[in-house]
């Protein structure tokens, strides 16, 4: 099972992107790929659990906490930042960290 970490800003807007992204994991892995998002309704984390949930793919959430985003790291197997240029939050540098330290792949994407 590959379990991929979706993060990012509430403030992103390419739902195409991540709609993109999430149907590639499906295409590639089919039902060996489970998604993983700290669940918030807005902006990144909202467009990976829709778009998980709209193809039929596993999903698992680790909601709003103070350590969730080391929940999420150490879960999956890989991280991926959906982030604006120029507008990088404390929350997802902060996941990116904690993966780096955790020796766990990042992909950041615009």
């Amino acid at each position: 099972m590959k379990r991929v970490g979706i993060v990012g800003s509430r403030e992103y807007t390419n739902r195409r992107k991540i709609k993109e992204f999430v149907y590639k994991l499906k295409e590639q892995f089919g039902d060996k790929v489970e998604v993983v998002s700290g669940g918030q309704k807005l902006g990144a984390d909202g467009f990976a659990k829709k778009f998980a949930l709209e193809f039929d793919m596993k999903y698992v959430e680790f909601p709003p906490r103070h350590y969730t985003n080391k929940q999420i790291v150490e879960y999956s197997d890989y991280i991926v930042a959906f982030m604006n240029k120029g507008q990088y939050t404390k929350g997802t540098l902060n996941t990116i960290e904690t993966a780096e330290k955790m020796n766990k792949k990042v992909i950041i994407l615009n």
